[in-house]
């Protein structure tokens, strides 16, 4: 195996097998990447068995074809050093060394056979559909700060998919959460799909968040009982799903919260952010004063001190509430419009927030005790 590739186009590819390799990994192979030579293209293959990342890199000049895999975390540690741009020649000689060389570097890495590298034939094709992955990004940023790092309630470490219709009208929507907060997002379908729900594990929500940061274009999503596929342009993600019964969203979505609270977006979140600041593990609750058009919060730390600060706001009412700190500042990190929307019922009940930018999020955050 003999061939030419470029350093930053090769560095992008090892960066995203980052994410996937396991560091502690029992099994020496699921360490290494599979790289492929043939036909002027490189394809290199990361998996924990869980998750299989395949990444395609055209334009090669494969000089002699062939296959080998070495360890994922060394080769992006050096093709990462080296210089931005520039041609690296690897060539993988007799001794099952990968002889790599750009410049003045030179490195012999250590391989491991391919044969032992695991692969599974993965040509599912079932219910397959296509979205644009500005709305599959945004459904997993809505919603990946929601799901929950319980290990005892593995049904609720991942994001919920499936499909529902709402005025005749048909949509994907994703909803996580942790029982102490839920978000819920959803994007309109232009073609009737067949789809099954599903629930994406976190790994996987954090490793497609990396690829579609940086694609813009269509994702093409195929899914069976165990198994889901993201296809995007070079790049495809095979994922093993959670098994389990997500719970019924629906009801713990607030029915009769009457007493609607608005607030500049930009505001609210430096004020949050600046009275917490007195709260060393974000977990003291940010206490809501409410009058008519004014809102006071404080944060009161036994440790550490207390922390003020009042807003303009439009209310109609009073109320005391309390709110984690992190749990709010979470949410309106990720609101489109300029004000946030809190529609609270008493001390004690669940606030639901709305995004005037985007009427499809909603978010409901339980209140803190005391």
């Amino acid at each position: 195996m003999k061939f030419n590739v470029n350093q930053q186009d090769l560095q992008l590819a090892l960066n995203y097998c980052q994410g996937v390799i396991e560091k502690r990994s029992t099994l020496p192979i699921l360490s290494n990447i599979l790289l492929d030579a043939q036909n002027s293209q490189l394809t290199i293959t990361a998996t924990d068995l869980d998750l299989i990342f395949i990444h395609q890199l055209d334009n090669v000049e494969v000089l002699e074809e062939g296959k080998t895999t070495t360890v994922s975390s060394t080769i992006y540690d050096i093709v990462r050093k080296l210089s931005s741009g520039k041609k690296i020649n690897l060539t993988l000689n007799d001794s099952s060394k990968l002889h790599l060389e750009s410049e003045k570097s030179i490195f012999n890495l250590n391989c491991l056979s391919p044969s032992e590298f695991p692969l599974t034939d993965e040509n599912f094709t079932k219910n397959e559909f296509s979205i644009k992955s500005k709305q599959l990004l945004k459904l997993l940023n809505k919603c990946k700060f929601s799901v929950s790092n319980d290990e005892t309630r593995h049904y609720l470490s991942g994001i919920y998919f499936h499909l529902n219709e709402v005025d005749e009208k048909k949509y994907l929507t994703a909803v996580a959460t942790d029982s102490h907060r839920m978000s819920i997002s959803k994007v309109r379908l232009e073609n009737e799909i067949s789809f099954e729900p599903i629930i994406l594990p976190k790994k996987t929500i954090f490793q497609l968040c990396s690829l579609l940061e940086n694609y813009d274009g269509e994702v093409k999503i195929s899914n069976d009982k165990s198994k889901i596929k993201f296809e995007l342009n070079k790049s495809i993600l095979i994922s093993k799903l959670i098994d389990g019964k997500f719970p019924n969203y629906i009801q713990v979505i607030p029915k009769n919260n009457q007493k609607k609270l608005e607030i500049d977006l930009k505001l609210f979140l430096n004020s949050v952010d600046r009275v917490a600041s007195v709260s060393l593990d974000k977990k003291d609750g940010v206490k809501f004063n409410l009058s008519k058009n004014i809102l006071n919060l404080s944060v009161n730390n036994t440790n550490s001190g207390d922390g003020k600060e009042s807003l303009n706001v439009n209310f109609d009412h009073e109320l005391e509430i309390s709110f984690n700190s992190r749990y709010l500042l979470d949410v309106a990190s990720q609101l489109d419009g300029d004000k946030i929307e809190f529609f609270l019922n008493d001390t004690s009940s669940p606030a639901l927030i709305k995004d005037p930018g985007d009427f499809d999020s909603i978010f409901v955050v339980m209140p803190m005790k005391g």
